[in-house]
């Protein structure tokens, strides 16, 4: 691996990718082999040592404490000291800012962490480890939350911290990334280097085939299954930044809204959204992350109180609990699997009854059990055993298993938030086939995902959000990746 240079690794679930990067990054001890950083044989014990080498790590699943700020976050464990005794946060903040403007971060040290988006957790990782003063950088899935034009921002980063003599390991499912992007490719399969491979020498099909022998999978719908039956029907929901006042049970979301602005109430995180979702429909949402998608999955779940009317096959649900909701028939795939989706800790089939268990105090193990092998099954979801920790599975048999969870007990409805993040072409391509099944059984699906391809290739119907408004109604069969992305910055006309 060449210095200053961009070494992509590439594999499917499962071939050995992130014990790889562990073991790079101290997390895991090699049984046998050398690590070498600049000729000299290495040998980590803990994070700590790699960081003391100057490799830092962005992981996939974020490594961040929701509760404190940015500025903690950042230097957690290599505080600042002001005369070897008190923190010096004010030198802390100087040289966060610095590294943020530096590098096109615009990262805000002094807010929380809960209060902020996917997107720009992920800028909070990489500046954490440039704070540390990295020299050796492993990116996992970096692009995973980002719209092309980020993606591009992110690589012109990327090629200037190069141009500065960093190395970077670039690890990503999305193979047109890594041709753009890579100067390098490792690929591996089964904890084995199968090839090593020019950028300038491969296509994307061809380095698919090297990866799991198949070709790229394609998220094309073909035909309509749409159908006139509304599954799911959503009217003036409004939602606030912060709690303004309770909620008066039929207020209509315009005079919430003018009242909540005649009184100082803050920002608006959803405002006026209204949509219909037919049974056999995927209804796609585009948006730039942290434009109101979360929030509209939280108030549709019932986790998040707001303001309008929200109808599950003909019923008003607007005022049902979280679990009301979900036991009328709403499955749902989180975007953070390993934050909401899963107890990493517990085996199988208990994170098979996660949510599907209201049927009073006792559990019905035996019948989870058997479900459990079912979805294993189904699914694929390659595990020795349902008794096998979450943990244990690599990152898209822990999605396939959401899938199954989620799917299981016929849904009305499926809340899909970015349902193939971080998985490989192989688990992609199952993900799609069993949403575009049930979508032919009748399945409403509201679709969001931060892959555009995705979302154009398996919506019927697809609406742009931005700073929590619907402003755009785009037809999937005419408009492009590059258009879709500009409609969701605002920065051209309506796609």
């Amino acid at each position: 691996m060449a210095k200053g240079h961009i070494h992509a690794i590439v594999g499917e679930n499962g071939a050995g990718k992130s014990t790889l990067m562990k073991i790079l990054y101290g997390m895991q001890r090699p049984d046998e082999g050398e690590i070498r950083i600049n000729g000299s044989p290495v040998s980590f014990h803990t994070p700590a040592d790699a960081i003391a080498a100057g490799i830092g790590m962005v992981h996939q699943h974020f490594m961040l404490a929701d509760n404190l700020t940015v500025l903690e976050n950042v230097v957690l464990g290599s505080e600042p000291r002001k005369g070897g005794i008190a923190l010096d946060f004010a030198a802390a903040r100087k040289k966060i800012k610095e590294i943020s403007d530096a590098y096109g971060l615009d990262v805000d040290p002094d807010v929380l962490v809960e209060d902020i988006g996917v997107g720009l957790r992920q800028r909070v990782e990489i500046l954490k480890v440039l704070y540390r003063g990295a020299r050796i950088l492993i990116l996992d899935e970096p692009t995973a939350v980002l719209v092309p034009h980020e993606v591009d921002e992110l690589f012109e980063n990327l090629h200037g911290l190069v141009r500065e003599g960093i190395t970077i390991i670039f690890i990503s499912h999305h193979l047109d990334e890594v041709l753009k992007v890579a100067d390098a490719i490792t690929v591996i399969r089964r904890g084995t280097t199968v090839a090593s491979v020019d950028p300038k020498s491969v296509n994307a099909r061809q380095l698919a085939e090297l990866m799991v022998g198949s070709e790229l999978p394609s998220p094309e719908t073909r035909e309509s299954t749409v159908t006139d039956v509304v599954a799911l029907q959503v009217t003036g929901l409004t939602m606030a930044a912060s709690a303004w006042r309770p909620i008066p049970k039929g207020t209509p979301a315009s005079f919430y809204m003018d009242q909540m602005r005649a009184e100082g109430g803050g920002r608006l995180l959803l405002e006026d959204v209204s949509f219909t979702i037919h049974k056999g429909e995927v209804l796609g949402i585009a948006g730039v992350e942290g434009n109101g998608q979360a929030e509209l999955v939280e108030a549709i779940m019932g986790i998040r109180p707001s303001v309008g009317e929200i109808t599950l096959a003909g019923t008003d649900i607007a005022d049902w609990s979280t679990l009301r909701r979900r036991d009328a028939g709403i499955g749902y795939i989180p975007e953070d699997r390993q934050r909401h989706g899963l107890l990493l800790l517990a085996p199988l089939w208990e994170n098979r009854i996660l949510g599907h268990n209201s049927g009073g105090v006792w559990i019905d193990r035996k019948g989870a059990r058997a479900d459990t092998e079912r979805i294993v099954a189904q699914y694929d979801v390659r595990t020795p055993g349902i008794d096998v920790d979450a943990a244990a599975l690599s990152g898209g048999n822990q999605q396939k298993l959401i899938v199954g969870r989620e799917m299981s007990g016929d849904p009305v409805l499926l809340i899909a938030s970015h349902p193939t993040r971080g998985v490989d072409v192989g688990a992609q391509a199952a993900i799609w086939d069993h949403l575009r099944s049930a979508r032919a059984a009748g399945l409403a699906v509201l679709l969001i995902s931060a892959d555009l391809d995705e979302l154009i290739g398996l919506s019927d119907t697809l609406k742009v959000l931005l700073r929590g408004k619907i402003v755009a109604d785009v037809d999937p069969a005419n408009v492009t990746p590059e258009q879709l992305g500009s409609a969701m910055t605002g920065a051209g006309e309506e796609a």
